[in-house]
């Protein structure tokens, strides 16, 4: 049986007229990784810091690793790591001052040795002496992991972590993550890339307040009922702008030379595709797997844009 880190239930967090997050409930088993995906201004980063009691809801209840999110918020933050979008430890320290400043804010015993530990982890024992301004990005996102989980948190948010990081240092980052979870820590990982949400045991679709999607990226695919076709041959990628106002069709983007056709309705894939067939002499279509991708944007179509209905 799995043990919940996370059980929370109609959390709400509202800022004027605007209500943020819209009674979300969520549970998330110990070692898990849930990626949150959805828009700018969706209510991801809200979500996380209501659960790991850095925000207070206004409505709602639940628990985070055993404790309550209102009463027991001073427990759960301490077992809380918090990586944030925007770096922010101090770039005219060398990267063990700041760990070794980190050590200290936490108050760890032996703090030499949990430094030196940290850098090993991470990587950065070649660079611990390096002033950290002058660190790329990828080494200042392994800094700042390295920082989150030195007091040994149990449950680990990151919003963001990998904005602007190249492929490289971004699987890196993963493999460690992964690493991680498999030692019990439960992440939490607010993202906009599909194929690291691909790369969470789990997904929580947030669009404007409200929990769209939920599950594995695999069951949010089937449970969506979208269909989809490619179409191939010579200057099919350059067709989309036909198709984007066709009636019922979700998306009809490029992909390469290929063009990709999405919807709900079946009927409408085939009468759009006919259309660029008939357009184009020597193209090809069939039928094909919705991908991440079109579902996310399937469900914004749904969606209400909480900023405009305030």
């Amino acid at each position: 049986m799995t043990v919940l880190a996370i059980d929370v239930h109609g959390l709400v967090k509202r800022y004027g007229q605007r209500t943020v997050v819209d009674h979300v409930d969520l549970q998330i088993g110990t070692g898990r990784i849930c990626g949150f995906l959805g828009p700018n201004g969706s209510g991801k980063t809200t979500t996380l810091r209501m659960i790991c009691g850095l925000l207070t809801p206004d409505e709602g209840n639940g628990t985070c690793l055993g404790e309550d999110i209102i009463a027991g918020r001073d427990a759960i933050k301490r077992q809380a790591g918090y990586m944030t979008q925007r770096f922010g430890l101090y770039e005219d320290l060398t990267i063990r001052e700041n760990l070794d400043f980190v050590a200290r804010v936490y108050g760890l015993a032996d703090v030499n040795r949990q430094v030196s530990d940290a850098l090993a982890r991470l990587g950065l024992e070649s660079r611990q002496n390096q002033l950290t301004g002058s660190l790329s990005g990828g080494w200042k996102q392994r800094l700042a992991l390295a920082a989150c989980v030195m007091h040994q948190p149990k449950i680990l948010l990151l919003d963001e972590p990998t904005a602007g990081v190249d492929p490289k240092a971004r699987r890196s980052f993963w493999d460690e993550i992964h690493a991680l979870a498999a030692e019990g820590i439960t992440v939490l990982v607010s993202t906009h890339y599909m194929d690291e949400a691909e790369r969470c045991h789990e997904i929580a679709y947030i669009a404007y307040g409200k929990l769209m999607a939920r599950g594995t990226a695999e069951e949010i695919i089937a449970h969506s009922g979208l269909k989809a076709m490619v179409v191939t041959g010579a200057g099919a990628d350059r067709l989309a702008p036909l198709l984007r106002d066709a009636p019922g069709i979700t998306a009809a983007a490029a992909f390469g030379t290929a063009l990709h056709v999405c919807s709900p309705d079946a009927d409408a894939i085939r009468a759009a595709v006919a259309r660029v067939l008939k357009a184009q002499a020597g193209l090809r279509a069939e039928d094909a797997e919705p991908t991440l991708e079109d579902v996310f944007i399937h469900l914004m179509g749904q969606a209400t844009d909480n900023a405009v209905a305030a």
